[in-house]
């Protein structure tokens, strides 16, 4: 075996092995930050109890992607299935089994806003930054529509990642909610609903999970390898949004699923988002044009 073959195979032997430490560490990395402790000081709602506050919070359920994941009913249900990944959303019913049983109010805000278990673990596929701006008023009248839904048996929670994804995730290429938010901010001050730019500014934060803080779209970080990416929202390259120019276009889509071509697009929540309403939906629209132009996956 000449020098130049010894040597090339003694570099990828220790390639090979540096690759190896990076895996393991990652892997063991993961494990604790899935049980780390996050202290985050929440202040209990007074919920509400009229009518129009509980149809609230059942708009909310439904429109903003709590019925994707855990069902119409909220039993729970399989939500991610493939490629080594198996996420299965809990029941959240009252039900005595359910994840949430024991949930008091502050618990509930913990886990929405700050994407938080009451004892202080992260929670991890739960997307809480797209609720983490809710107002007070609408976070209350989604937790009292929750705790009213009738007790059902359900789906226990299940969260199984493949090795690349929880490697990623270990070395702080992937984060959960919980590191993405900034727990100091104040709840969202309330704007008045209408077809506007700041209730759109609202209404959107239901979108960065996926389409990023910036909108521009891009891989969904810790999504199944065969998720297309998130669309680029602004009007930077690779924007989607020049076939959506008029907001007759833009609603089209988001209550079909389907571009103006008629070919669906993949992974979006539509069963969800075609629960919005006009006034939600022209909001949105009118927010998106305000954006500054950024490239497909400048998150």
């Amino acid at each position: 075996m000449n020098k130049i073959l010894k040597r090339a195979l003694l570099a990828l032997a220790v390639l090979l092995l540096g690759a190896a430490a990076v895996a393991a560490t990652g892997w063991w990395q993961a494990g604790r930050k899935m049980t780390r402790q996050v202290d985050v000081q929440v202040v209990a709602l007074t919920l509400p109890t009229e009518a129009a506050a509980i149809e609230r919070g059942r708009y909310l359920f439904n429109s903003r992607g709590c019925a994707d994941c855990h069902g119409a009913g909220g039993a729970g249900r399989k939500v991610i299935e493939g490629g080594g990944m198996l996420v299965i959303a809990p029941n959240i019913t009252p039900s005595a089994q359910s994840a949430t049983a024991a949930y008091r109010v502050e618990d509930w805000v913990r886990a929405l806003r700050h994407g938080v278990a009451p004892g202080g673990r992260p929670l991890l596929i739960m997307p809480s930054e797209d609720y983490a701006r809710l107002t007070d008023a609408d976070t209350g009248a989604l937790v009292a529509y929750l705790k009213q839904l009738p007790a059902l048996d359900g789906e226990a929670a299940v969260i199984q990642l493949p090795p690349p994804v929880r490697v990623l995730y270990g070395l702080g290429l992937i984060q959960d909610a919980a590191a993405k938010i900034d727990h100091t901010l104040a709840p969202a001050t309330p704007v008045p609903e209408a077809a506007t730019v700041e209730h759109g500014r609202y209404v959107a934060q239901m979108c960065v999970g996926c389409h990023g803080a910036t909108y521009a779209g891009g891989k969904v970080p810790g999504g199944p390898p065969d998720w297309p990416a998130a669309a680029n929202l602004t009007p930077g390259r690779g924007s989607a949004m020049p076939r959506y120019a008029s907001v007759d276009a833009f609603i089209a889509m988001m209550k079909s699923g389907k571009r103006p071509d008629g070919a669906a697009i993949a992974v979006m929540p539509f069963g969800s988002l075609s629960q919005m309403n006009d006034v939600d939906l022209r909001g949105l629209h009118a927010f998106l044009q305000t954006l500054p132009a950024r490239e497909l996956g400048d998150r």
